[in-house]
């Protein structure tokens, strides 16, 4: 049974920082994709980075660039910004090609997310 579990979230004030975990099991972790998402209400869900597996590369939302660093498993989020307050979802999809995809529909499992609130 795959499980994936965002971890980590919180309250901060602006500037401040967050680190999220993503807790995974029952897949090959070499053959997957890991996504990290999220949700402000009202909005639509968007991508904010991704880690490939084929090459090992990993991208961003140019709204994060500079601010946060993904590893495999983690999101390291520096400056916080108001605009950042969502909830956090981590993903796992189907690594095709050696390039992750910043769009919800390449991830088949999700985790259930994490609140993080930046106050201004």
């Amino acid at each position: 049974e795959v499980q994936l579990q965002a971890s980590g979230g919180g309250s901060v004030q602006a500037g401040g920082s967050l680190r999220l975990s993503c807790a995974a099991s029952g897949f090959d972790f070499d053959a997957y994709a890991i996504g990290w998402f999220r949700q402000a209400p009202g909005k639509d869900r968007e991508a904010v980075s991704c880690f490939s597996t084929g090459d090992r590369t990993i991208r961003y939302i140019d709204s994060v660039k500079g601010r946060f660093t993904m590893s495999h498993w983690t999101l390291q989020m520096d400056s916080l910004k108001p605009e950042d307050t969502a909830v956090y979802y981590c993903a796992a999809g189907f690594q095709y090609g050696s390039n992750c995809l910043m769009a919800s529909h390449a991830y088949g499992y999700w985790g259930r997310g994490t609140q993080v609130t930046v106050s201004s």
